[in-house]
């Protein structure tokens, strides 16, 4: 067995945040809280020789600069801390605890009862779970958003975005050449996205054309192929980003509902080391064999 996966296991032992196998050893990679921002911070983190999978202390009295115009490019971790992002009982806006529901059509709220998540206030047993990811299905969008948003690069050019995300080592693609929607889109994972700056530091995205048989969130709720997902990035500072998600599908929902409210990045070291977190049968499996048999 590799040491990855006696370490994956060896955490999982001790967790029980989540049901779903590939979402609880995905949950158990966290890395450091931040990494440093400037050359004098990075130069006094911990010293790793080959420069991989550095782990550094919190940023501590960083000295903010303006934000730079048009330009949301870097490495990005959560600023509460890599778990924040996890979301593990849906949404961060619109959490699964039965107190916070979208507004639901009818057809919406049916389709709702049919999915089988491993979390949240509608939570079934492992063997039930009807979560495409638990299958290595791709996330899609607005998933991947709402879902395990661990460490992110962003890479800009002058005609595209390109996001780079941790989990399952996904990438999308952002146009900002002025190019409109296709007009009789093929279904995509992650559907296609045009952005448009509104102003110097906030950049607005909509992607529509996703496949429907991805989840908005862990909660299993529902889109259908109307559903157009609005991204807005804010630039606040040199060193601080803030997203906000917000769902639009009137055939399963009544208005438009935000589920992610200007959730909060910090910048890290440009040479930051991103590590891989990827759904893999074949370690699924091993994680199955080895962590089942000492949990009956």
């Amino acid at each position: 067995m590799s040491k990855r996966m006696v370490g994956w296991i060896s955490a999982a032992l001790v967790a029980s945040t989540f049901s779903m196998v590939g979402s609880l050893v995905g949950s158990l990679l966290v890395q450091s809280q931040a990494t440093p921002t400037t050359q004098s911070q990075a130069q006094a983190a911990v010293h790793v020789p080959d420069g991989w999978n550095r782990q550094v202390s919190s940023i501590k009295n960083q000295t903010l600069g303006p934000a730079p115009r048009h330009d949301i490019s870097g490495t990005w971790e959560p600023a509460n801390g890599p778990s924040d992002g996890i979301q593990g009982t849906g949404s961060k806006s619109m959490p699964a605890d039965g107190k916070h529901e979208p507004p639901y059509t009818p057809l919406g709220f049916e389709l709702l009862s049919r999915t089988k998540p491993g979390n949240g206030n509608r939570e079934v047993l492992p063997a039930d779970i009807g979560d495409p990811v638990f299958f290595c299905n791709p996330q899609g969008m607005p998933r991947e958003d709402l879902y395990e948003l661990r460490e992110t690069q962003i890479l800009q050019t002058p005609s595209k975005i390109v996001m780079l995300y941790e989990f399952d080592k996904i990438w999308r693609v952002i146009w900002t050449d002025g190019r409109e929607f296709p007009k009789d889109p093929e279904p995509r994972w992650f559907g296609y996205s045009v952005g448009k700056w509104v102003d110097d530091t906030t950049l607005v995205v909509q992607t529509m054309g996703t496949d429907e048989r991805t989840w908005v969130d862990k909660a299993g709720r529902p889109h259908s192929s109307d559903l157009l997902v609005e991204e807005r990035f804010h630039r606040v500072d040199h060193d601080h980003l803030e997203l906000t998600v917000t769902i639009d599908d009137p055939k399963m929902y009544t208005k438009p509902w935000v589920a992610m409210d200007k959730f909060p990045f910090h910048l890290l070291a440009d040479d930051f080391d991103v590590r891989e977190m990827i759904c893999s049968p074949a370690e699924t499996a091993e994680y199955n064999k080895v962590v089942g048999s000492q949990t009956k």
